[in-house]
């Protein structure tokens, strides 16, 4: 999926997200606001969407005097909402109730928010309030050198702690605690002793793991409009989980489950687990991508009414299948300059490059020397190159060679093959990179040319050392042991 689709992807589910809320009962909304600082501009109150991202859902004008309303003929999905100014995030509301105002010094939003009726902003800025105030009792502590600090910062952390249970306790229904849970950590008993008497050191992690979405409710969409979800999987996956593509999917599956708690969350987790893995900053977990597509997408769990988005993705998954990690990568032959050709899989070496080009690359070009480079630093531990001219004409295919002095290599001019490079290989931009072992099995994809050295030394290291030949020693009554 090029960069065009993934974005095509990520506007279709914002799209239809926003669809879906619409298509509450109609009700009006009115949030009026006095916020001093904040004369004659223009606000946006918005919903987050993930923890960089907010949709749009009113628009208002400020007075010379801070005052604003937020009033149209629809309801507000619930949810964490800012009002937005000059792109910029002025401050938080919990929309809950469609009615109610409030005013607030925008020099210290917390500090002096009023609100004229209890609801859920005005809930969570009274635990803000609470926090705020311990947080100025701990910093003014710290500042000193007391010798009882560490004691009264304990007595105020505690405080915290029982203010927050009963907090819990007396609002359980409410967003605002909702939220809190969602992002509550667990609590991890002492580790017990294994059988030596010493503690167990796997307990803490996988306790910590197993229990991570204990306060998480996935059967409450409230929570997709805030940033707490995409965290939340975000922290599971890329920190609490091993960054292998098996136990990825075994994870990503465990969320799916999870989330069918929800039509809503089902569809963002899904639709963001696929989004993250098509094409990951981590080298060969495309797998989870093609996984998540074929499991999810292409049997109608994740439903798309966009069929082009459907097509798009099943697409993906097909070029990206035979090209995992760990796969034998299709074979190809083309022509060298002798017009003789040469097979990607005939090609020998303990390791082999194949390096997927345009002559007139600017790229291609900057890449080519450290290409060169790192292929004679490592030809004699038998590294070859396979480079493929993926277009263009054989004068500037032979001219490229010659300029940049890839003596050694295999070359060989990619339209003699017939063959649809984007489609076959994945090659959607160049140079394209694949590492491959001796037996032309896909080690890695997409690996920038800079990145060659140092994945090559990671991959020797990797490799079992060899057992030292034992020492010869002498044999009794040998002629070295015979005493003269």
């Amino acid at each position: 999926m090029s960069n065009f689709h993934r974005i095509c992807l990520t506007v279709f589910f914002i799209g239809y997200s926003a669809l879906t809320m619409a298509q509450a009962p109609a009700a009006s909304h009115r949030i009026s606001a006095h916020l001093k600082g904040l004369s004659n501009k223009t606000a946006y109150l918005a919903n987050y969407f993930g923890p960089t991202q907010y949709i749009p859902r009113d628009t208002a004008q400020s007075d010379a005097e801070g005052r604003l309303l937020f009033d149209g003929a629809n309801t507000l999905p619930e949810g964490l909402y800012m009002i937005v100014v000059d792109a910029k995030p002025v401050m938080q509301l919990v929309i809950g109730e469609q009615n109610f105002s409030f005013e607030a010094d925008t020099a210290d939003i917390v500090g002096t928010i009023k609100f004229a009726a209890p609801g859920e902003s005005a809930l969570f800025y009274d635990y803000q309030k609470f926090l705020q105030k311990q947080y100025k009792q701990i910093t003014a502590i710290r500042n000193q050198n007391g010798a009882n600090n560490q004691t009264q910062i304990a007595a105020l952390q505690k405080e915290s702690n029982t203010y927050r249970t009963d907090f819990i306790k007396k609002n359980p229904k409410s967003l605002t605690v909702k939220l809190l849970q969602a992002v509550a950590e667990p609590e991890v008993p002492p580790a017990p002793k294994l059988a030596n008497g010493r503690p167990d050191s796997l307990f803490v992690f996988n306790y910590y793991k197993s229990h991570f979405f204990d306060g998480f409710d996935f059967s409450d969409e409230r929570l997709l409009r805030s940033p707490f979800v995409q965290q939340k999987l975000d922290r599971y996956l890329k920190e609490l989980t091993v960054q292998t593509v098996d136990s990825l999917i075994k994870e990503a599956d465990y969320l799916v489950g999870r989330a069918k708690a929800n039509k809503e969350m089902l569809s963002y987790t899904i639709w963001y687990i696929t989004n993250q893995y098509e094409q990951s900053k981590v080298i060969g977990l495309d797998g989870v991508f093609v996984h998540m597509a074929e499991k999810y997408y292409l049997t109608g769990v994740m439903p798309l009414s966009d069929t082009a988005s459907l097509s798009s993705i099943r697409k993906r998954a097909q070029i990206l299948k035979p090209l995992l990690a760990g796969k034998i990568i299709p074979n190809m032959s083309a022509q060298d300059s002798l017009g003789r050709p040469q097979a990607l899989h005939s090609v020998k070496g303990e390791y082999v490059v194949a390096f997927m080009y345009d002559p007139d690359c600017g790229h291609c070009k900057e890449s080519a020397p450290k290409l060169k480079k790192f292929f004679e630093d490592h030809r004699a531990k038998g590294m070859q190159v396979y480079a493929v001219a993926i277009n263009n004409t054989p004068e500037k295919w032979r001219q490229f060679v010659r300029e940049q002095k890839l003596q050694g290599m295999v070359h060989v001019y990619g339209p003699s093959s017939g063959i649809n490079f984007e489609q076959k290989y994945d090659v959607y931009s160049t140079p394209t990179v694949y590492f491959l072992d001796k037996n032309k099995k896909i080690l890695a994809r997409r690996l920038p040319v800079e990145e060659l050295e140092s994945y090559f030394q990671f991959m020797q290291r990797q490799q079992p050392a060899k057992p030292k030949a034992p020492t010869p020693t002498a044999k009794a009554g040998s002629a070295a042991s015979t005493k003269k």
